[in-house]
């Protein structure tokens, strides 16, 4: 368990206003300082996570100041003790965490603009500026797991903690062992054709003399770029997928190449400038339609290796190598692993989980990404924990309680040991 969270920026964002101020220091630690603005925009976004209406709820937007500023003053402290022990963070895993946290928040907002109101800032410039600050969290989380990793349990320390909690701890969820084996929707010869024809005409366009950035402001498709110029910014190799990473890399500065086809679609890319092993980069992305027809082709494929090939969980592994389009889990054969089916990420499967057998292929389960195939390894029964049925999920929690403990601890010691200046507001 992670005891010094990240205050990650996938949130509900708030219909009406929230505080702002006039820059300044709100602490110093040692020789670090936390700005009164960095402090703001946290408590914004978590108080948008937490749906605290400053306006409303004024007594917990106080306390939610108090707790966010004491978080960071607690990274802070982690970060002067990790630069002690040479702890670091390559580049990549910065842009990445980064790059992964700027998406979900304007997928999860409804949009770059109700993102960048919360942020108070457009989302190239925070992606400029919070780059350093992703780098000394991830730091500090890195060194905080190093600090925890040695805790451990003994059997005596998990019945003494269910003997304590048990009339207070929460009901045990069900866990569903889970394979899937995704067949996606692919699009048409013609539809990726038309997709292809309209770049090349912008890219005739390009080379004539328009601007790269309007014609990827009204016509790419990428939500996350297009307002932006179709700007993607300072990337690193390898945090691309292949054949746009290729295509990016070796590409003259200010030349325009494609289009390149990858699984988002057909791109258009300018390289826009180049330092080692990073390039500024953008695109204009055009997706290929997908019909009722392209729909109807994979269900119907998924149907027959179901019906007429998948008879045994050896039989789902080997066509789980072959056919799936989920790469993450194509390896361990589509290994999904113990799931929750109320509070899974895609419904559909969660929903159908209720009603399939154990070691059986379902049929064709519909979701955004496609078709799935779902074969169940395993059950594990909910309800009221007792250490019978439910020893690993306690254990856990004895873990991370201890853990906790220790950790609040060692963070109260280490602040007596640090020069920490509060600055009143």
């Amino acid at each position: 368990m992670k005891i010094f969270k990240l205050l990650f920026l996938f949130v509900q964002l708030m219909s009406q206003d929230v505080p702002t101020y006039v820059d300044g220091i709100a602490a110093v630690i040692e020789e670090n300082i936390i700005l009164k603005s960095d402090v703001a925009q946290m408590v914004n976004i978590t108080a948008a996570q937490s749906k605290i209406n400053p306006a409303n709820e004024p007594d917990k937007f106080l306390k939610l100041q108090e707790s966010v500023l004491g978080s960071m003053i607690d990274q802070k402290i982690l970060l002067e003790m990790a630069v002690l022990d040479s702890i670091f963070v390559d580049e990549k895993e910065v842009d990445n965490a980064l790059e992964q946290q700027i998406q979900i928040l304007i997928s999860e907002s409804g949009g770059k603009d109700r993102a960048e109101k919360v942020l108070g800032q457009p989302i190239s410039q925070f992606r400029r500026e919070f780059w350093y600050e992703m780098q000394d969290r991830l730091v500090s989380e890195k060194y905080q797991q190093q600090l925890l990793n040695s805790i451990s349990t003994t059997r005596k320390d998990v019945i003494d903690f269910y003997n304590t909690f048990k009339d207070s701890m929460p009901l045990i969820p069900q866990r569903t062992k889970v394979k899937h084996l995704l067949i996606t929707v692919e699009p048409s010869e013609e539809s990726k054709r038309k997709s292809f024809n309209l770049l090349i005409e912008l890219k005739d366009k390009i080379l004539g003399g328009e601007d790269f950035s309007v014609l990827a402001s009204n016509y790419s498709e990428d939500p996350g770029s297009k307002n932006n110029g179709g700007s993607l910014g300072w990337v690193t190799r390898g945090s691309l997928v292949k054949s746009f990473e290729t295509a990016a890399f070796t590409a003259e500065i200010g030349t325009v190449v494609g289009p390149v086809e990858t699984d988002f679609g057909f791109h258009l890319i300018e390289t826009v400038d180049k330092e080692g092993d990073k390039i500024k980069v953008r695109h204009i992305l055009s997706i290929p339609e997908k019909t009722d027809e392209d729909a109807e082709r994979a269900y119907n494929f998924a149907t027959r290796l179901k019906e007429d090939s998948i008879k045994t969980v050896i039989d789902f592994d080997t066509y789980v190598l072959k056919y799936t389009k989920d790469e993450s889990t194509q390896k361990i054969g589509g290994n999904l692993g113990w799931i929750e089916a109320e509070n899974y990420s895609i419904p559909e499967i969660g929903q159908a989980l209720k009603y399939l057998d154990i070691n059986t292929c379902s049929p064709p389960i519909n979701s955004s990404y496609g078709f799935h195939l779902i074969w169940i390894e395993g059950i594990k029964t909910g309800g009221v924990p007792n250490l019978k049925d439910h020893w690993v999920e306690i254990e856990l929690m004895t873990l991370n309680k201890k853990k906790m403990d220790w950790y609040q601890k060692w963070i109260q010691d280490a602040r007596e040991n640090f020069f920490i200046d509060i600055k009143s507001s």
